[in-house]
This record gives C-alpha cells, structure tokens and sequence, in this order.
C-alpha cells in the first residue's frame, strides 16, 4: 500500500501545464479498437486508469505502446470478443469496449465493471441504449453476453443523460448501415473529444455537445494521429490546491471554455481568476468565503468529479455553506476523513452542510475514491502538521503523479510504501 504524506502549512505559487483528459482518453482508447490500423494518440496522462485500459486492449489481442506522452494502438490482431474478468473489475471504464468489441465482431462478453465505490452506477443504461440498436442482450451470473448478430441503426432515447450510455451507443453505431439518432445525450466536453476522433477516423458524428446526436453509419475506420483535450477536473483539481493555500497559480493548456461552472464558484470564494484562450491564472484570498450552496449536475452543470475538491475548500472557508450531490449516491464517504481533521461537516443522504472553520489538523486519513482521496490531499495542504493519506493508488487513478506537480507548485508532498 502507498500513501501521500503532505505537509501543511506552506503556499502554492507557480506555473502548471495541464496534463491529456482521463475522461476523454479512456473511451478514446476504447474507440481505438475500431479500426485495424495504427492509432497515435498524444498528450496521453500517465495514470493507473489507462494503464489497466491498455493492459485490457492488449489482452484482447491489441498491440499498445507507450514512449513519453505518447501511446500508439493497433487493433490489427485483435481477436477476441470476451473482456478479460479479472482486470475488467478493475477499471469502470472497462465497459467502454462494449461498444467497439460489438462495432468490430458483433458479439461481445463483459462482466460488469470496477472502479471506485461511489454509487450504483448501474450499466442498465449502456443495455438499454444497445438493445435499441438491435442487440440481444443475456446477463447471467455478473456476465453480460451481447449478440449483436441483428445490430441495426435506429432511434435511441435515454432516460437518463449517461455519460458513458451515450458514448457506447455511438461507437457501437458509427459503422452501422444507416442513420442513429441518440435523444437526451450526455452532452459533456468528453464525448465532444471522442466525437471528433471518430470523425478523424473518417466516422461521421454530428451533434455532440447538445441532446441530440446523430451517427451516420460508415463502412470503415482508419488510423489517425490525435491529441487528446486538456483534463478540466485535473485543471480544477490545482485551482482549488492554488485556493486552499491561499496562493497565487497560472495552468496552461487549460480548457478554459469548459471550466465555467469551477471558475463561477472559485469566484464566489474570493478568487480572483484570470481567464485567456488556454491560461488561467488564479488568486486566493488570505481566507476563502462560503458559497451558499452547490448542486451537482449533468454538464453544463457543476460537474460532480469536482465536488469532494469543493468540499475541501468550503471546510476552511469563512461562513457555513451547503453541497447537493445530485449524480451520485455515495460521494461524501471522504467527509469523515475531513472532520477528523477538524471540519465541521453534517451529512444527510446526497446533502452535507459545512461550518467553515479557521484551520485543519493533520492526521491520517484514507483515500475510499479517485476525487475524495484527492480532496484528502488539498485537506492537508491547509492543515497544520503533517497528513497521510493512505491507499494513493486509488488517486493515481486520475492525477498523473500528483504529488509531483504539487511540489512543483511550492508544496510539500512525498509518498511513501509500507511493505507490509
């Protein structure tokens, strides 16, 4: 087991680029598999999450490789429409493959997939959307059996805006003869990246970003050379480090246009945030102020993935504010944590209400998912003395080396093993 050892205490200040999307790379990767021919995929974030996604592809009998930011793939040998079990229970984001594996043999085996326990997060919505498409779907002891022997283009309505629902069903589509409509689309900046890769490979995707998206079916894809977009929770995630210590950050490479929603409630703490067309540049207050509330929502909402990061600040924060969890069930598991460093935090189902108090206290402390083990460490930033996070293997899910680029920005963070 890793932990993150932080101590508090000491102001951020420098300049950051912003690393490759995790949530644009993952499907990227799966999309990949589409085609025969060599994908280059650049500005690809080194994080456990696209390690085990290329561990998976490779197992499928994809050739992957990784020099430096860069990641090539290779669908050429690929044989195999059965997800490996074991390391598919390993990454949530296994479950994007079902929609190539189906696009590429018409027939796909997936168990149901991992990641981190913050919520149901049912794949009912990924079923629904493919059985639309013609695909005979069978579940039997935790295993997902496609058929997609029938597969046709049709009309695909969601009952919810599912992120990855709408992302399977329109790689599954792309080379299906005819015209799919999908009606109540997820409409974050991700799916947007992974639609215009699929174009690159010669797809044809319109739509993406809105409700409504509409795949018109091709015979083929090709291989292409592709950059993926700047990370915006990552983004987020060194703001509100920049906020809670009080300090003064510059990131670059930042997807300024699709930080709205982050930089309206940073805003709302004090900040003073200066935006151009890839920099953004924030100020911290000596202490931040409590925003009233803030609710979750689909994009163009306050994107969930940056609600443990708020929780954080509003801890330290000068008056008494409230966080509506509205897309997941389970995401405050880390408000324990934080009270026992000294916050203030009452938690009623998806609702928790914080009393800002002026200081935290280092203690140690254990990262339950991606965001909350990430909230732990911007925690202990601000606290006095030193805070251990353990399991940091669950933030290296999404932070590539995050302790790395904390220090570069003035803190003080280390990891360390514990052999037992």
């Amino acid at each position: 087991m890793e932990s993150l050892v932080v101590q508090g205490g000491l102001r951020l200040e420098g300049t950051l680029r912003v690393d490759g999307a995790k949530n644009a790379t993952l499907p990227i990767l799966a999309a990949s598999a589409m085609t025969e021919d060599t994908v280059h995929l650049l500005d690809v974030p080194d994080i456990l999450d696209v390690r085990r996604m290329a561990d998976i592809l490779d197992m499928l009998g994809c050739e992957t490789r990784r020099c430096g930011r860069a990641m090539t793939v290779s669908g050429r040998s690929m044989r195999s429409s059965e997800m490996p079990d074991q390391l598919s229970k390993q990454i949530r984001s296994s479950i994007f493959l079902l929609g190539p594996i189906l696009s590429r043999f018409r027939q796909a085996t997936v168990t149901y997939p991992g990641g981190c326990e913050i919520g149901l997060r049912p794949i009912d919505l990924h079923l629904s959307g493919l059985r639309s498409l013609g695909v005979e779907v069978r579940e039997e002891g935790g295993v997902v059996h496609c058929d997609g022997t029938h597969m046709h283009a049709g009309e695909v309505h969601l009952d919810y805006p599912s992120v990855g629902a709408t992302e399977n069903v329109i790689m599954a589509a792309v080379c299906l003869p005819g015209t799919t409509t999908i009606h109540n689309a997820a409409r974050e900046p991700e799916i947007v990246d992974l639609c215009r890769f699929i174009c690159a490979m010669g797809g044809k995707v319109q739509g993406a970003g809105s409700p409504t998206v509409v795949v018109d079916g091709v015979k083929r894809l090709h291989g292409v050379t592709y950059t993926l977009m700047p990370d915006r929770i990552c983004a987020g995630t060194m703001l509100a480090a920049g906020a809670i210590t009080g300090g003064s950050i510059e990131l670059t490479n930042a997807p300024v246009a699709e930080m709205h929603a982050i930089c309206a409630k940073l805003r709302e703490m004090g900040c003073t945030l200066h935006e151009e067309t890839d920099v953004l540049r924030l100020e911290s207050p000596r202490r931040l102020l409590a925003f009233p509330i803030l609710q979750t929502q689909p994009h163009p909402g306050f994107p969930t993935d940056m609600q443990a990061q708020m929780l954080a600040l509003l801890c330290v924060a000068e008056g008494t504010g409230v966080i509506v969890e509205n897309v997941f069930e389970n995401r405050f598991t880390h408000a324990g944590d934080l009270n026992r460093m000294g916050a203030r935090i009452i938690c009623s189902g998806r609702t928790a209400i914080v009393r800002g108090v002026e200081g935290l206290i280092g203690t140690h402390v254990i990262a339950r998912d991606l965001r909350g083990g990430a909230a732990l460490v911007l925690a202990g930033l601000k606290a006095q003395g030193e805070t251990v996070i353990e399991h940091a293997e669950l933030i290296d899910r999404g932070y590539d080396h995050f302790e790395k680029q904390l220090c570069s920005l003035g803190a003080q963070v280390r990891r360390t093993t514990d052999a037992t």
